[in-house]
């Protein structure tokens, strides 16, 4: 198997892409480490007292967790594509390619039903809680 200029190229700018991306966001950071810095040391110059402060806040602090929903539509999604590639395959392939997107099928199959269980178990803990 060749490769050929075109697909080094390709992976060449998504390297270049990505640790460019990591550069730049790096420097943001040092950058307003910089100016924290600086406001502190003018802070501590003229005799104000500053409290410790965080660098980063902690991931947990602005990321929500996500809805009770969402596997279910990740299952609905999975489910769809893995079931149009196999309907696309069976039909302009004619040979026994079809059955190549059938792990995507089934994680989301396996999705749909972690989404029932977990309601189903939701429900029936709140009832068992609340006496009915």
């Amino acid at each position: 198997m060749d490769i050929t200029y075109a697909e080094a190229l390709v992976v060449i700018a998504l390297t270049v892409g990505f640790l460019g991306y990591q550069y730049l966001r790096r420097r943001d950071h040092r950058r307003r480490l910089e100016i924290l810095h600086i406001e502190r040391m003018a802070a501590m110059e003229k005799g104000i007292p500053l409290p410790e402060l965080p660098i980063d806040p902690p991931p947990s602090a602005w990321r929500r967790p996500p809805g009770p929903k969402t596997p279910l539509a990740i299952g609905i999604m999975l489910t769809a594509l893995g079931v149009g590639a196999m309907m696309a395959l069976a039909v302009f392939t004619h040979e026994r390619y079809w059955a190549l997107p059938l792990p995507i099928t089934m994680m989301g199959l396996g999705l749909i039903l972690y989404y029932r269980l977990s309601v189903e178990s939701a429900s029936s803990d709140s009832a068992g809680r609340h006496g009915r």
